[in-house]
């Protein structure tokens, strides 16, 4: 049976391509359940991701040449602490996106909400398994939205790495997604604007086993 995890519990939300773990963030279980799982990611938790994403795509580069790397297979993973605002990660069982809140760390400011598409969760021995589908859509506070690295996305898509029933599930998945949006249903709704990271808690490290797959 999958492990459940319980609310205070440090995981890896690691995204897994060609059985080799790519991005990887420690993260806090706010709550495990049959319909949703929510993780917080917190400035100081520790990540382990390529060096391209370091110091390229959030670098003086500014570009990542994500799907090369992955032909490559060679994630040249590094330590990166993450920083500045803090997640609030929902990802519901077999959908192909997950709805995250954004706020900046030091004012609690509320960012946007944010649709990041990516393939069904699935549990791991250290937590929970993806993989970033790249395509993205940025919903502000006034629910005006726009799309976000459809270039990207479309790159990965003619590279070979974005597989065809992967791009059908984004497609199943929009009608939901806009629905949401456009009727602020759950959870595009504020129910959780007010929520803060128990006070308690301490910035989160990676499990030792973070890079079994």
């Amino acid at each position: 049976m999958a492990k459940i995890w319980k609310p205070g519990d440090t995981v890896a939300l690691r995204g897994i391509y060609n059985q080799c773990a790519w991005i990887v963030q420690s993260a806090i279980v706010v709550h495990d359940t049959d319909g949703e799982v929510a993780l917080a990611i917190i400035p100081g938790a520790d990540c382990m991701m390529p060096e391209g994403y370091i110091n390229g795509k959030h670098g003086e580069r500014r570009e990542w040449d994500r799907w090369g790397d992955y032909k490559k297979n060679n994630p040249d993973m590094q330590k990166f602490t993450w920083h500045t605002n803090r997640l609030l990660v929902l990802m519901e069982p077999q959908n192909y996106y997950a709805t995250i809140y954004f706020w900046q760390e030091n004012t609690n400011q509320f960012l946007c909400y944010y649709i990041n598409f990516q393939l069904p969760f699935w549990r791991s021995e250290c937590g929970f398994d993806t993989l970033d589908l790249e395509l993205d859509i940025v919903i502000d506070p006034k629910r005006k939205w726009h799309w976000k690295d459809e270039e990207d996305y479309q790159k990965g898509i003619d590279s070979g790495i974005l597989l065809k029933q992967w791009t059908d599930g984004i497609e199943m998945a929009k009608p939901d997604v806009f629905e949401r949006i456009k009727k602020q249903k759950y959870p595009i709704d504020g129910k959780w604007l007010n929520w803060r990271p128990d006070p308690n808690w301490s910035a989160p490290k990676l499990p030792e086993n973070w890079n079994e797959v």
